[in-house]
């Protein structure tokens, strides 16, 4: 299964680039490319669908790419997000392809757009841990992707230029330090990680190493100087709701879901 839907997504990812479309890998998919760790067996998990980032610009571009290689538009869901993101699907092969467009938009808005050229298959490290961080509700998938991520890659300050594997403490904090509400549910998450550590069979130096990684994000996180706007919404506080509630997209197809 996911040799299948790893050579979907180069399939995919190979026709853009010889289109000239910017298009990069989010997901599941896009965290077994970087982290041998999500193949441990306290971390395996299934990847039923695929997951993109591509930039606004070539919205048309994007939908002809899929539309040639044999998938159908979500022409509901297209209607009415196809701006900032797409949906099509492959009902033969049980498959969904989900491409944001500019920006990531879930329970908090992430603006990726500008990013997608440091690296050349997926979303930054940095940006994929954070997509995994902004999930309010998050689920057992997320956080054995999050583990993996953190076990592989090492938490730095600042991440050197061509640096594709370390995870930027300067960069997330500096996303926090004006988002009051991404700074307290990126704050929460991590916390939750932390107490989720001893689930997994994982050994004590592998646990040891994450606790380490997870605080020394959440201490970047907490201790970087915030914004006037960040201590104005520090003063309403969890009194007012502090994230989005995320469409789940209506599929049109006997499909399967993410």
């Amino acid at each position: 299964m996911l040799s299948a839907i790893s050579d979907e997504a180069k399939r995919i990812l190979d026709e853009a680039r010889n289109r000239g479309i910017i298009l990069r890998l989010l997901g599941g998919v896009a965290v077994k490319y970087h982290c041998p760790s999500a193949t441990h067996r306290s971390l395996q998990r299934s990847y039923p669908d695929l997951d993109f980032f591509g930039k606004g610009k070539q919205g048309r571009e994007i939908r002809k790419l899929l539309l040639d290689l044999g998938y159908e538009s979500n022409q509901r869901f297209n209607a009415l997000h196809g701006t900032t993101r797409l949906i099509f699907e492959d009902a033969k092969n049980q498959r969904v392809v989900d491409i944001f467009l500019d920006v990531f938009r879930m329970c908090h808005t992430l603006h990726l757009g500008d990013r997608l050229t440091l690296d050349d298959y997926t979303i930054p490290i940095s940006d994929l841990l954070l997509t995994k961080l902004q999930v309010v509700e998050i689920n057992e998938k997320d956080i054995r992707d999050l583990i993996a991520i953190l076990k592989d890659h090492d938490v730095v300050d600042h991440a050197a230029s061509g640096d594709r594997e370390g995870i930027d403490a300067g960069y997330v904090s500096s996303l926090c330090a004006d988002d009051w509400g991404l700074c307290k549910t990126l704050s929460l998450t991590l916390r939750k990680l932390l107490t989720f550590l001893q689930k997994y069979e994982l050994e004590p130096e592998a646990k040891e190493i994450l606790e380490t990684r997870i605080n020394k994000l959440l201490h970047a996180i907490e201790t970087v100087p915030k914004s006037f706007k960040w201590k104005l919404r520090d003063k309403v506080g969890e009194k007012k709701r502090w994230y989005d509630l995320p469409e789940v997209p209506i599929r049109t197809q006997s499909v399967s879901s993410a």
